[in-house]
């Protein structure tokens, strides 16, 4: 067995220490050194190992309800589309992270489910966000290979999609140039303390002084935020993508079934599914959409590859004989009220946390990081953070 890398402690004092290096820490590391703040990254895997990198990369607006993850929502949008223009090394950042403003299209396949997503659109439209009525008789339209059973639909044009690994990779790039240090393979062991105060995060390999800690740690916030004596009831809920071979493009918009909405907001752990569909820019569909609570059993389930399948089929008859090359399942971080913990946690001074997004953390997770930025500096936040405060949720988890 090799040695243990000896341990040590780093001399110098970060403002910030970011538990986690996915895409909602790398956006809150980039935002954080913007700001002026000193920053250290620390994972206990590489960049992106989490749900990240099992992730499809959405940036929506039109599955959102009105509420407090509506407004976040449009504060993320317009992060995405403001650093989309940002030069990177000879282009842009929007397109080395492949950013899609290509916009959604949510369809209902009856009376009822039309009534409903026209409720949702108007409550929408009221907030800001862009939602065009489409008869079904147009739907084909704007994608001509639609099953042409269906009742009507809205089409979203803010929605976008992104390749979530080189978003949070090339953020992790941006913050390392503003001065960030990034530690991979390193797990938190545990948390430094003056008193009640959390001062900095310990490794197996050093501590690590710092003014606060943020807890962007994902599916694993809850353990980490554990280690500091806090309680936070983030969960693992896993859900499967498949990934067809590549076509010539014939889909040009994220489509999903109305049900969807519902769907992600279902308080049950069973198997679930509802049919999301999308072109890439490599030509490949990535079809999704299941979830269910099964901690963390990383088992395929053939059931639910099965139905993911029959719903895009049904959705687009065209992919019938369409080969699908592989299929990946991600642990999505899950919070009973399905929304995520955001802002600092009075019962650990120095504890920030910027978690339980569960599968909108890549939309997110730049109007996170901003929120994030604005506590830790002292401004007023663009948004109310009191409904994602980390102590919502009383002293038990809710069951």
């Amino acid at each position: 067995m090799p040695d243990r890398p000896p341990r040590t402690s780093t001399s110098t004092s970060s403002d910030l220490v970011v538990v986690g290096a996915g895409i909602v820490g790398a956006a809150c590391a980039f935002h954080a050194t913007r700001a002026g703040l000193t920053v250290t990254v620390v994972d206990s895997g590489p960049i992106t190992g989490g749900t990240t990198g099992a992730g499809e990369g959405n940036i929506l607006l039109s599955d959102k309800e009105r509420g407090p993850e509506l407004d976040l929502a449009l504060l993320s949008n317009r992060q995405w589309r403001s650093l989309a223009d940002l030069p990177l090394d000879g282009t842009t950042f929007g397109r080395a992270v492949e950013l899609e403003t290509k916009g959604g299209l949510v369809v209902a396949t009856g009376p009822a489910a039309l009534a409903g997503l026209t409720r949702l659109a108007a409550q929408q439209r009221e907030l800001g966000v862009e939602a065009v009525a489409v008869p079904g008789d147009r739907l084909r339209d704007f994608e001509p290979h639609l099953t042409d059973d269906v009742a009507g639909g809205y089409r979203y044009p803010q929605d976008m999609q992104v390749q979530p690994m080189l978003a949070a990779a090339h953020l992790l790039r941006l913050a390392r140039r503003a001065g960030a240090t990034v530690l991979t393979h390193e797990p938190v062991t545990g948390f430094l303390r003056d008193g009640d105060r959390v001062t900095g995060v310990r490794t197996p390999r050093r501590d690590i002084p710092a003014g606060a800690v943020l807890n962007a740690a994902g599916t694993w916030a809850g353990e980490i935020a554990a280690l500091a004596g806090v309680r936070v009831p983030v969960a693992p809920r896993r859900g499967y993508i498949l990934v067809t071979e590549p076509l010539p493009p014939i889909i040009r918009h994220k489509v999903y079934l109305a049900d969807y909405v519902a769907d992600v907001a279902s308080d049950s752990a069973a198997l679930q599914t509802s049919t999301v569909v999308e072109g890439t820019g490599a030509g490949t569909v990535l079809i999704g959409a299941s979830r269910e609570r099964v901690g963390f059993d990383r088992t395929i389930s053939l059931p639910a590859l099965r139905q993911l399948a029959a719903g895009a089929v049904r959705l687009f008859p065209v992919l019938r004989d369409v080969a699908v090359i592989r299929a990946y399942r991600g642990f999505r971080p899950y919070c009973p009220d399905h929304l995520p913990v955001i802002g600092p946690d009075p019962r650990a001074p120095g504890l920030h946390h910027a978690c339980g997004h569960e599968g909108a953390g890549i939309g997110l997770s730049l109007g996170t990081a901003r929120l994030v930025a604005q506590s830790l500096i002292g401004e007023p936040p663009e948004i109310d953070l009191h409904p994602f405060r980390p102590d919502r949720f009383g002293p038990e988890v809710p069951r």
